[in-house]
Parts: C-alpha cells; structure tokens; sequence
C-alpha cells in the first residue's frame, strides 16, 4: 500500500471519528489532536535537529494564558489574541532559543528544565492570571458569527489545524532548508562549509516548535473555556518528549502515532490497573517506563520508523531539467587565489601548525603532502574557517580570512570535503548532495513550509543531479547515503562539495577507500575539473595518486612546511625522502 493511501485512510478516519465514536473518545482525539502539534514541534527540534527540550508545555501554557487573559480581561477577539500570542511566543522563544542552544551536552536538556519550571511558577503566581486556580469565562472561537461550543464542532478545527501543521513540517524537511535542519545533527563544521550558519538555524527550529506549541495552547484554551497553570508544568513537558520519542522523533507522523498511543494508554491504564491492583495510584508511570525501556531495545528510532520498514517507500520523482542555477565566473589561469602567509595554529602549548607560507593560482592543482601528524588536516582546517588562525593571515581571492566563519568563507566560493566521511546517513543520495546548494538558493523556510519553493526546489536538485552524473553515481540517487561503500561516500561528497559551484576546491584525502579503478576515475575527474576552470588543493597519502596529477606540491612535517615546488624536485629532495617518502 503506497504511502498516500495509508494518509488519505487517516483523514478519512479523523473526519469520520465524531460520528461513530462516544462522546469520550471525541473529548481524547481533541486533546490526541493537541498533543501531536506539541509533539510535531519536538520532532522538529529534537528528533531532527538534535535539541533536546523539557520545556515545551510552558509555550502551551503562554499560548493559553495569552488568549485568556486578553479575552476576559480586555474583550479582544480570539483571533487577535492568536496573532498575539504568536509574536509573544516568536519573542520569549528568540531570547530563551539563544541563551539555551548556546549550550551543549547535559546542560541544554537541563536548562529547558530551569526555564519550563520558571515559566510554570510564574503564570501561577501573577494576580492577574488568577493564581493557581486560574481563570475562567474564556469566549468560544467563532466563524463567520458560529461560536465553535461543542466539542464535536471544535474537533474538526483543531485537527484542520494539526493537518495543516503536518503538511507544512513535511514540506519544510524536504526542501532547501529542511536538508540543511537534517544536517544539524552532524555537527556544525559540515553544514557551516556549505554556508549554512547552525546557530541561526537551531534557533529557528527552536523558535518553529514553540509557535506549534503555543498554538496548540491557544486552542486548548478555547476548548476548555479555562485555564490554570497544572497542564503546563515540567512532567507534562516530559510527557510531551514522551509521546515524541514513542511515536518516533524523525517522523512527523510519528508526532500524531506517540500522541495517539500515549494519550489512550494512559487513559486505559488509569482505569484498569486500580481495579487489577485493588489500590488507586499512578501505576500508569510504572508501565510506561517498562514499555520505553523494551521500546528502545527493539524500536530505538520510534514505532512509525519500525512500521515504516514494512510499507515500500517510493522514489522520488526527480526534475530531468531544471531552471539552471547560476554559476561564478572562474579567475583566469594564473591569478592568485589562496595566499598563505605565515599561518600559525597552537593548542595550548602544542603548535600544530607553524608559520607556513605557500599560494595556489588559478586553475592549479596543489597537493598538501606529509606525513600523520604534520599539520595537513589543521592546515585545510584553517584555510576553510573551522578552526581560527592563531597568527598570520590567509587571503581568498584577495580577501582575509583569518576573521571569517566558515558559512561566510564558503559564500566566497571556497568547498571542500572531508579526512572523515560526513554524510546524512538517513538522507538519500542526492539530497546530501543538493545541501551542497544550500547558497544557491534563496527560498526560506515560511516558502518552504507553504510548498512556494517549487522552481527553487527543482533547480537544485537537477543540480544535484548533474553533479552525480558527473561524478559517475546517479545510479545511487535514490539509495540512503549510509548504505554505500566508503569510496562511493567519497565521491558523493565530492559531488556535494561541486554543488556549491566553487572556485577552490579543498580535498581532504579523497582517494582514500578507493579501489584502483575508482582513483584512476578521480583522477580523470580533477583533470576535467581543472579544464574547466576549477582550482584544487588536495590532502592525499597515495603517491602513486598524487605525482601524476598535481601541478605543485607543499610538504609539510611536524607543523612546518619543509619543501615545495613540483613534483619530480620534491620526490627527490632528500629532506623530503628521509622525512616522508623514504630514501
């Protein structure tokens, strides 16, 4: 059964649950439809761009205590109060995002515990929110002069509500922005090598899970007709990763699945194992620490991910053409591209890196030779901006480097790959490769999530795929980047690094895990790519690879450049031979 069937049978079973179910379930799959907009947020935030939070009942809460109040106290309509409530949210979530998601480790989880808790004390003790008893009298929505009173009617809102949520999520994680959000997870040195500035897009994420929240308040608070602080207090914040974990974190339908299975096994189980028991109780607590404990032995990743393996994915229709990005005009043969002059890099009182000078021109292809432990590594480390130069300078196409990023350094025309194969393992082929475009597009993520990125979507990734045909994998378009062999990794982070339409090309051992074969067509590759106006400098161990392809080599041994020039004179250099090449 192909996927969109399995989602047109949901829709028809949520339009059709009002009326063939009692009046309870209605009441459940009104707060299961609440839950998953909470829980769709957490999916964003920490299933996919790896931010764990305990805190997002308290945005519930400010969506609820911000339309209650306005309402009761000062008559405002209750879509004025949403609006309101968005730009509160959209605020409080900008400032809390920044000071949060500047931590790592245990310390992030730990502060959305310190601040959920704050948020929770103080909407029960401000006078004016009623305490903790609350506030009452909360006006129904209407449309077009109908009050939503029933339940029955303000179901069908809230879960036109949470479908367009879903259908908004889903679109931004297959876009632009959505690969760069899935590339979160693997660091910030990758994303940033291809212009993507990780701080600016965390808080975003951030930001977009606090707005689902607060609307999610917003209606709980207008189908309840009153609000106190108990629903938003810390454990419901640990309910809500809860549902999220359960239903499967990378999966925003596994956002409704965990809502739907948390929510009616709670409610079953409250009833159930009294009467089994003898004794009332929150036994509930028990049986669902024992069910994640079996959940992430055997389903680690979510049940709808585990459900997922039985249902075929189809493939993706992919653009055969595309409106064709643009592309930088390359330096003439000759001029200076890279300069180095006197770069140095020390950690602590190890200097890994020692005044080294050397310059690539256009149009060259510069090897960086030595051997483990002389600095190579740090050296394209410094060149692209993941790591700050201690001392000297460093110049792109005659502007400074030493003070950029490396978002910045890569929006210059700078890409690279890496000694350590980093992919998105879960992302296909060439999605991984079209986030290599991610600058030359221009398409955010309100664009995204509204499918108005469509042009933009098709042009990168016809792209991405006539950087896979050029690289000889497009028959792997389709596969997950995980399940190819080292060597084909390889390549395909070649690919992506082309994406980004370079003018300098750092490689950082690409030959490493190829077969003959394979190195023999990447050295035809860098051939190519130098006819065509590309500049290359390239890390590589295999001599045998280097010295027939480059045009100049700089060794380097212990942090300190010891020869350079080409590549017959540095093969028979005897500091060099003794050093590295052997005599």
């Amino acid at each position: 059964m192909k996927p969109r069937v399995l989602v047109a049978i949901v829709v028809a079973l949520v339009a059709a649950a009002p009326l063939v179910a009692p009046p309870f379930y209605v009441t459940l799959l009104n707060y299961i439809g609440l839950y998953s907009l909470v829980a769709l947020g957490l999916v964003l935030l920490t299933g996919v761009a790896g931010q764990t939070s305990f805190g997002q009942a308290a945005f519930v809460g400010l969506g609820a205590y911000t339309t209650a109040v306005l309402t009761t106290q000062y008559g405002m309509s209750p879509w004025v109060t949403l609006v309101i409530a968005l730009a509160i949210t959209l605020v409080i979530g900008y400032i809390l995002g920044i000071i949060t998601l500047s931590m790592g480790g245990h310390y992030l989880p730990l502060a959305t515990i310190a601040w959920g808790m704050s948020l929770y004390f103080l909407m029960g003790t401000i006078e004016s929110f009623g305490g903790f008893t609350g506030i009452t009298g909360v006006p129904p929505v209407s449309f077009f002069g109908m009050a939503l009173t029933q339940e029955s009617h303000f179901y069908y809102f809230i879960w036109l509500v949470t479908l367009l949520a879903l259908w908004c999520v889903a679109n931004l994680l297959d876009s632009r922005p959505g690969r760069a959000i899935r590339a979160l997870k693997q660091g910030t040195t990758m994303v940033e090598a291809f212009g993507v500035h990780p701080g600016r897009m965390k808080t975003a994420v951030f930001i977009l899970a606090a707005l689902l929240a607060c609307l999610s308040g917003w209606l709980y608070a207008h189908l309840q007709r009153f609000v106190n602080p108990t629903p938003f207090g810390i454990n419901q914040g640990i309910e809500y990763l809860f549902m999220a974990v359960v239903g499967g974190a990378v999966s925003v339908w596994g956002a409704v699945l965990g809502a739907t299975l948390v929510t009616l096994l709670k409610t079953w189980l409250q009833d159930l194992l009294p009467k089994l028991l003898g004794e009332a109780g929150q036994f509930e607590i028990i049986v669902f620490g024992v069910l994640l404990v079996i959940l992430l032995q055997h389903a680690r990743e979510g049940l709808m991910p585990f459900l997922q393996r039985f249902v075929p994915s189809p493939k993706r229709a992919l653009p055969e053409a595309g409106d064709r990005l643009q592309h930088r005009s390359m330096p003439a043969a000759g001029e200076p591209v890279l300069e180095v002059n006197k770069a140095r890099k020390t950690f602590g009182g190890l200097v890994a890196v020692n005044d080294v000078s050397f310059d690539v021109k256009a149009r060259e292809v510069v090897g960086l030779i030595g051997p483990n432990g002389a600095g190579k590594s740090t050296c394209f480390n410094l060149i692209s901006g993941a790591l700050d130069a201690t001392a000297g300078s460093i110049r792109f196409m005659g502007q400074e480097l030493t003070k950029a990023s490396a978002s910045a350094i890569s929006r210059m025309g700078l890409g690279r790959t890496f000694q350590h194969v980093k992919l998105v393992a879960t992302m296909t082929v060439v999605e991984n490769v079209a986030l290599g475009a991610y600058l030359r597009g221009t398409k955010g993520i309100v664009a995204s999530a509204l499918k108005l990125n469509r042009a933009d979507e098709a042009a990168a990734l016809a792209e991405a795929m006539r950087q896979l045909q050029r690289v000889g994998l497009a028959e792997h378009a389709h596969d997950p980047a995980g399940s190819l062999p080292l060597g084909k990794q390889r390549v395909v982070e070649i690919a992506r690094a082309l994406a980004a339409d370079p003018i300098l090309l750092l490689l950082d051992e690409p030959a490493a895990g190829l077969r003959y074969a394979e190195k023999q067509q990447l050295a035809q590759l860098i051939k190519t790519l130098k006819g065509e106006g590309m500049t290359v400098l390239l890390v590589e161990h295999d001599m045998d690879f280097v010295m027939g392809l480059v045009d100049r080599l700089v060794v380097l041994n212990f942090g300190q450049k010891l020869a350079q020039g080409l590549p017959e004179a540095v093969q028979a250099d005897p500091a060099v031979r003794e050093a590295y090449l052997g005599v």
